[in-house]
């Protein structure tokens, strides 16, 4: 018998996509009717029914939910994708490739929390360089990004498409973007980095990419040495992959896929090397990554 999902808050951008992989799976997608869908009983009426509920909610819902489904004699188990559980204690990370043992943490878990999308790249390029040593806990870190305008909700995706939208912006200029804790606690960082994301006027797509002074990390440290870190951590991989430094990156050159390219930049010449990460920002960003969570979850095939 398949496996029966509810995906709380199917209506968004992340429940959509999360909806339409789905398509190609073997489960059952349970739907409330959308008179109903704010109507408490009906939607934990659902929650009772299913052996697992998506939770695609802003975060004050998201909590609401959770407390919901908790309550259950018999609950499902539970995947978040908002900000609301990211760095909390009893979540389960979902982010497979963070270390060897995570898939497992994931499969076995009642709850999980779906990284978000800036952290994705970001924690996918300090966690095995922090672990390795070769980037220092207490490394004052920057962290620059830029993402394509799906991510920022219909307003955003709206001015962009109707009325042309700005070219690029800066954003969240004081610094206190909601993703900074979830790399604080994922990254293995002990001093808090900071994080400058951007817009750009494309829709789908995102580079993180983090500049690093080498005389700064110790002595032997090289780009040829942060590469080969990569390339062994993530060797078994399946959504992840560690590519050829390139003249040119394109945000959008993943779009409309579910894999993540890191890669370092640099040469012998000049004392410095550039960590990028390229990731579609609804898919390993978001849906795609809902999905792998969902198979290890469910004990499916992606």
């Amino acid at each position: 018998m398949a496996a029966s999902i509810f995906i709380d808050g199917e209506a968004g951008t992340t429940g959509l996509g999360i909806r339409e992989r789905l398509a190609g799976l073997d489960v059952a997608v349970r739907s409330i009717d959308p008179r109903h869908r704010k109507d408490p009983q009906a939607r934990l009426d659902l929650m009772r029914a299913v052996d697992l509920v998506v939770l695609c909610l802003p975060d004050d819902a998201a909590r609401g939910s959770s407390h919901m489904v908790a309550c259950l004699d018999e609950p499902p188990k539970l995947l978040d994708a908002s900000t609301a559980f990211r760095a909390s204690p009893g979540w389960v990370y979902g982010f497979a490739e963070l270390a060897p043992e995570q898939s497992l943490a994931i499969a076995t878990a009642p709850r999980v929390s779906n990284p978000g999308c800036y952290a994705t790249g970001a924690v996918a390029l300090l966690r095995p360089l922090v672990a390795s040593k070769l980037i220092a806990a207490d490394m004052p870190i920057s962290i620059n990004a830029v993402s394509g305008y799906s991510g920022g909700g219909h307003t955003m995706i709206e001015a962009h498409e109707t009325a042309g939208g700005p070219a690029f912006q800066l954003y969240a200029l004081d610094l206190e973007h909601k993703h900074v804790p979830e790399i604080m606690a994922h990254s293995g960082l002990s001093v808090r980095p900071l994080l400058v994301p951007s817009v750009g006027h494309f829709r789908q797509g995102m580079i993180v990419s983090i500049p690093l002074h080498l005389d700064r990390l110790g002595s032997g440290a090289s780009a040829a040495a942060l590469r080969a870190c990569l390339r062994d951590w993530y060797a078994d991989a399946r959504h992840v992959v560690v590519a050829q430094s390139a003249g040119v990156l394109s945000a959008d050159g993943l779009a409309g896929t579910d894999m993540m390219e890191l890669a370092v930049h640099g040469t012998d010449c000049a004392p410095h090397a550039l960590l990028t990460a390229r990731l579609d920002n609804l898919g390993k960003g978001a849906s795609g990554a809902a999905i792998q969570n969902i198979c290890l979850m469910l004990g499916l095939t992606d």
